[in-house]
């Protein structure tokens, strides 16, 4: 925007007689009153996931299958099975230790900041580590990280609503006395607490009370925290699982009376039946799918968060893979936001900047845009304009830094400019104004002429990408300094042209939305000009046509939508305009992440399907309003959140296919033998325990972990209604476990008569084994081949391969095993035939890899 942006960071304040704590007192007292939070919920220990692990229905299940063998005279079976609970309850343990140690980090970042002085230098730290005594500098948009006490302010109001709740924000008066809070909600007051907003103005401030020893910690209301909502995913697929359940319990009762039915209704019958029962039952819960979900979403959101994207309301991450429109801010997300002044314009001179002296009328310009800046800038370009005045203004007249700030009149929507009326003794007052050039030449009532030429000077130097601001001056006595704004007689002094360079990462990652079917829109309050050459460089689509925010303002909601279609460049827009761009574009039925940072920009954040807040920049406000904070500001972090959020909905889907396609063969060789009475149980409970071992780490840690499909930037966005469990999906998913059964049931047929029932089972376990495995490998990519897939890394999967095929040998090896497993002896030549006929059950979906391949040339 060429005018400052709206105040974020006191500077008309004088820190100087602020020193803060030194590093090493803040540690001496925050190892005294440990960290600013509230207590956390406890993590579950080992006794509360057991508890879980008791009342899950797979538990219930084994305990009853053991309980069954051991009536049935069958001690090592019943062991056997018990044994598994254990093993279960330790999966289950480390993927719940997964999951907390990710939402740990999350809450670490998303912990309130805090803008804290120590060692006399201004720190940006969590809001965790404030401790007593230290130094807060707070501003419009900030949460106080503490309670405090109000030491120097100007205009400082704060919503307390969040302890009093009452809407209307109190005022703040400044103390350098004052040792206790007083009740919140109260006018005049120099208290602040925890937790409560400020809504204008700026101050530094005391902090009084940390923790538990805050108001709101006396409440016991946590403050920040992330969440695990419940997303579409996790509720689509809840309903799937009570449906299996159900499905699953009455399946197990009819299997149960028929299996006990065809086999003579005798003792021996019915307790078959019931393991055969509670085997497909076992085989038809597919409770792998709400672990699948809660492993995938917390740990997404930690891989997001490496990179320097926070995550703060999870279904964001399924919306990321199908997001069609990126609306950035110029400002520090595509641009680096290190300002430097690259031209002065004096009465349409424009002065050599390469030496280090100016001509007088040049100083003049410089004395007064840095009175119209804060003495201690936060903003970049503030700091460039003192950086600039201690290089050429040093040793001269023209900085005052004996002079007090009497009044300040701040930027304004419909006044993009600032204005500093300074007292410089004897009832004197020096006013600064520096802002947008069209409102400080509206300020000076310019004749048309000078208004004209100020125009086209402008123009120019907008033309070359820079940001421009007009200066101008006034000088009043105490009794003539008016209330208004407007109503202030200046003197236009000239413009200043500052350069903020585009991030060298940027038209790659533009370049990578457009591959991916993603439009970038950028959105400035910059000169269309300055807007335009910053887009071209950037590398976005049809720089040159621009929409402005006052022909915004001018357009129905119905041609807005219309001309949006093709416009990617919106200068000189308010932030409040940004709500109207994403109503826009949502009726479209466009998928839509907006960028913002300060406190109007909120509404619009909370609007977009995405809001991401600028964490570098950004005010607390737009940070509670948005999806994801955008930890370093920079454009290509949001361009890596999409291609992460496109691979985690991948990897979803695979894990559900593989979870779809295994329980199909389960679910079949567990039933197949009530329609044939002269078959055995094929499958018995101790049997699918193991397969459950393969089955839960691949789905929840070799799919979490794997790594993008080739080219998943270029192809177009997902359609945001597509389901997670779609027709084609869940199709290839059971084919895939449709031909897997197939195989299984043709090596029994084949291996039974000449080997018997044992040997017939152990090989029919083997291809089962082996088909489970080629699904893995196979649906670890869907356009690479398997051969082609094993050169991406994934330790995981090397881990349960490794770790299946030796459990799988040693219960065909050790005579004790495969009394468990109730398998006989095997030959070689027929394990190398089970082998081979569990892999080649997916070789056609292999076949199909490469019509795809080769349909898509």
């Amino acid at each position: 925007m060429t005018s400052p942006p709206r105040p974020h960071r006191p500077s008309s304040l004088d820190l100087g007689g602020f020193p803060g704590l030194s590093e090493q007192e803040s540690t001496l007292r925050m190892e005294r009153h440990g960290p600013n939070e509230l207590p956390s919920p406890e993590r579950r220990g080992l006794p509360a996931i057991a508890w879980e692990v008791v009342r899950e229905p797979m538990f219930i299940m084994l305990v009853a299958a053991g309980s069954l063998y051991l009536l049935m005279g069958e001690p090592g079976d019943a062991l056997m099975l018990l044994g598994f609970v254990f093993v279960v309850m330790g999966i289950t343990i480390v993927q719940e230790r997964r999951t907390e140690h990710a939402l740990e980090a999350l809450r670490d970042l998303s912990s309130p900041r805090a803008l804290v002085i120590r060692d006399g230098a201004q720190r940006r730290i969590p809001g965790r580590e404030v401790v007593p005594g230290d130094v807060l500098v707070v501003a419009e948009g900030d949460r106080i990280p503490a309670d405090a006490l109000l030491r120097a302010g100007i205009n400082l109001s704060v919503d307390e609503s969040l302890l009093t709740g009452e809407s209307v924000p109190v005022r703040k008066r400044a103390s350098t006395e004052g040792k206790a809070l007083d009740v919140p909600g109260g006018d005049d007051l120099p208290s602040l607490f925890s937790g409560t907003l400020v809504t204008a103005g700026q101050g530094v401030a005391e902090v009084v009370g940390t923790g538990l020893h805050t108001e709101l910690g006396k409440l016991g209301r946590a403050l920040q925290q992330v969440d695990v909502e419940p997303t579409f995913l996790q509720k689509e697929t809840g309903r799937l699982v009570r449906t299996f359940a159900l499905a699953g319990l009455s399946a197990c009762v009819v299997v149960v009376v028929l299996f006990a039915l065809t086999r003579g209704g005798g003792g021996q019958a019915w307790r078959e039946g019931l393991l055969a029962g509670i085997a497909l039952a076992m085989a038809i819960l597919p409770e792998e799918f709400p672990v699948v979900l809660t492993v995938f979403m917390a740990l997404g959101a930690w891989r997001i968060s490496r990179s320097r994207v926070l995550t703060r309301r999870m279904p964001a991450i399924e919306s990321l893979g199908a997001a069609t429109v990126l609306c950035v801010d110029k400002t520090g997300t595509l641009t680096l936001n290190q300002m430097t002044l690259k031209r002065l314009d004096v009465q349409g001179c424009s002065p050599d900047l390469t030496g280090d002296v100016l001509p007088e009328p040049a100083h003049e310009l410089m004395e007064y845009a840095i009175l119209a800046s804060k003495r201690d800038p936060f903003d970049p370009m503030e700091r460039a304009l003192h950086a600039a005045g201690k290089r050429w203004l040093m040793e001269t007249e023209h900085l005052h830094p004996d002079w007090s700030l009497a009044k300040e009149y701040p930027l304004a929507p419909d006044l993009l400019a600032v204005t500093h009326a300074w007292d410089c003794g004897g009832g004197q007052f020096m006013v600064a104004t520096k802002g947008a050039p069209e409102a400080v030449v509206d300020l000076c009532h310019l004749p048309a002429d000078q208004k004209a030429g100020i125009e086209a000077r402008v123009a120019d130097l907008a033309s070359k990408g820079l940001r421009v601001l007009g200066v101008a001056r006034g000088r009043f006595s105490s009794a003539a300094l008016p209330e208004e704004h407007h109503d202030l007689t200046l003197e236009f002094l000239g413009l200043l042209g500052l350069e903020d360079p585009v991030r060298p990462t940027v038209p790659v990652a533009v370049a990578e939305c457009r591959t991916a079917g993603i439009r970038v829109i950028m959105i400035t309050g910059d000169y269309p000009a300055t807007a335009e050459s910053i887009a071209r460089q950037a590398g976005i689509s049809d720089p040159g046509k621009v929409i402005t925010g006052p022909e915004l303002n001018r357009m129905s909601d119905e041609v807005l939508a219309e001309r949006i279609r093709e416009v990617n460049v919106f200068a000189r827009v308010v932030p409040e305009q940004k709500l109207r761009l994403v109503i826009a574009l949502k009726a479209n039925r466009e998928v839509v992440a907006m960028t913002g940072d300060g406190v109007n920009d909120a509404p619009a954040l909370k609007a977009a399907h995405i809001g991401v807040a600028m964490g570098g920049r950004g005010t607390d406000v737009a940070r509670e309003a948005a999806s994801l904070v955008l930890l370093d500001d920079d454009f290509t972090s949001i361009v890596a959140a999409v291609r992460l959020g496109r691979r985690i909905f991948d990897n979803i889907r695979k894990a559900v296919a593989f979870i779809f396609a295994v329980h199909i063969p389960i679910a079949g060789l567990s039933i197949l033998p009530i329609f044939f009475p002269g078959w055995p149980l094929l499958l018995l409970p101790v049997h699918i325990v193991f397969l459950e071992l393969v089955i839960d780490p691949s789905c929840s840690l070799v799919f979490e972990a794997e790594e993008a499909e080739p080219g998943i930037m270029s192809r177009p966005p997902r359609d945001p209604q597509e389901r997670l469990f779609s027709l084609k999906s869940v199709g290839l998913a059971l084919l895939q476990g449709a031909t897997a059964l197939g195989a299984c049931v043709a090596v029994y047929l084949l291996a039974r008569p000449g080997h018997g029932d044992d040997a017939a089972r152990a090989l029919t376990f083997v291809t089962l084994v082996v088909s489970f495995l080629a699904i893995i490998l196979t649906n670890r990519s869907w356009t690479q081949s398997i051969l082609a897939s094993l050169g991406n890394p994934n330790k995981a999967l090397w881990w349960v391969l490794g770790g299946t095929i030796t459990f799988l040998a040693l219960a065909l090896i050790l005579p004790a095993s495969r009394r468990l497993f109730h398998f006989a002896p095997i030959h070689g030549l027929d394990l190398g035939m089970a082998c081979a006929a569990g892999f080649a059950s997916i070789l056609w979906f292999e076949v199909l890899k490469v019509v795809r391949r080769r349909a898509a040339v």
